[in-house]
């Protein structure tokens, strides 16, 4: 088995809806993405010949799903009232809108996708939302 592994990483807010803590305040985190990729034969032909993939291309695909939510506001959608969401964007507030709770969990199954999408051979993507605390995801 042959692998690849990177990382990139953003900054964004969020809460946690139905949470009994600490976390269900508006809070942000310097979100710390880190992908593998894996497959049992390095390609054979090409400019890709010996790789797994090229890694510029694993690397910017990572960097252009974290830009895109990076110094976002991470919403789970329907956890706000819509005039509280029309509120935030009057005042120019970048929200991201997301179908699920925002947990790390959640976070790390959202890359794997989206990478998984992208057409890398993905075998784990970990989210790290604080320097000792992390989620991942295995496919």
């Amino acid at each position: 088995m042959y692998g690849l592994k990177t990382e990139s990483s953003f900054d964004a807010a969020h809460f946690l809806t139905n949470y009994d803590g600490k976390c269900e305040n508006l809070h942000g985190h310097r979100w710390r993405v880190i992908a593998w990729i894996e497959v049992d034969e390095l390609q054979t032909s090409g400019q890709e010949l010996d790789m797994v993939v090229d890694f510029a291309d694993f690397k910017r695909a990572l960097r252009s799903l974290t830009d895109e939510l990076d110094h976002m506001f991470i919403v789970e959608e329907g956890s706000l009232a819509p005039a509280t969401i029309e509120a935030l964007e009057s005042e120019t507030f970048r929200l991201f809108v997301v179908p699920w709770r925002t947990t790390s969990e959640n976070f790390a199954c959202y890359f794997y996708g989206k990478l998984t999408e992208m057409g890398f051979p993905v075998s784990k993507v970990e989210v790290d939302e604080t320097p000792n605390n992390c989620a991942y995801y295995r496919g």
